[in-house]
């Protein structure tokens, strides 16, 4: 088995949106863990606030059939491509990591450049996993959000979330 993080955020129709994410996530990987759940002000454009949160799943899936069955997610809940990278999100599903890997090809960036970038993304990422190693910074998530200096005045934990 192999072990994937997963960052998920929606903010339109976010509580339904992401509880349906998670619910298919459930059904088609085994040992889902989940991080606290967060949410936060869009970033880059105007829009409602965005729910985000991290998920860890083990699966046998190799990365770029794991990559494909998450845009099928994110299709089959109305996902649009056709839009600007800082736009509403019916429901975004990425791949942060994927055990120690370390790709950087068209279709996959592994890890993530978005974990070292944003709050809403390294953060709950910490709080999952605090002592999972960056495989490029060889440091631990919870070190790195320690020192990151990002700004997380715009996440808000949601208690009530479950």
């Amino acid at each position: 088995m192999n072990k994937a993080w997963l960052g998920l955020g929606s903010n339109v129709n976010a509580e339904a949106n992401i509880r349906a994410g998670i619910t298919e996530l459930g059904k088609q990987f085994e040992n889902v863990s989940l991080s606290p759940v967060y949410t936060s002000k869009a970033v880059g454009f105007e829009g409602d606030d965005f729910i985000n949160l991290v998920a860890r799943v083990e699966t046998t899936m190799q990365p770029v059939e794991l990559r494909q069955y998450l845009r099928d997610l994110e299709d089959r809940y109305g996902r649009k491509r056709d839009v600007p990278k800082f736009s509403d999100r019916v429901l975004d599903i990425d791949i942060l990591l994927y055990d120690d890997l370390v790709v950087f090809s068209p279709l996959l960036e592994i890890p993530r450049a978005e974990i070292l970038k944003f709050s809403h993304v390294l953060k709950p990422l910490a709080d999952l996993d605090p002592g999972l190693l960056h495989p490029l910074e060889m440091r631990t998530m919870a070190d790195i959000w320690g020192a990151s200096g990002l700004d997380d005045s715009y996440l808000q934990l949601l208690n009530d979330f479950n």
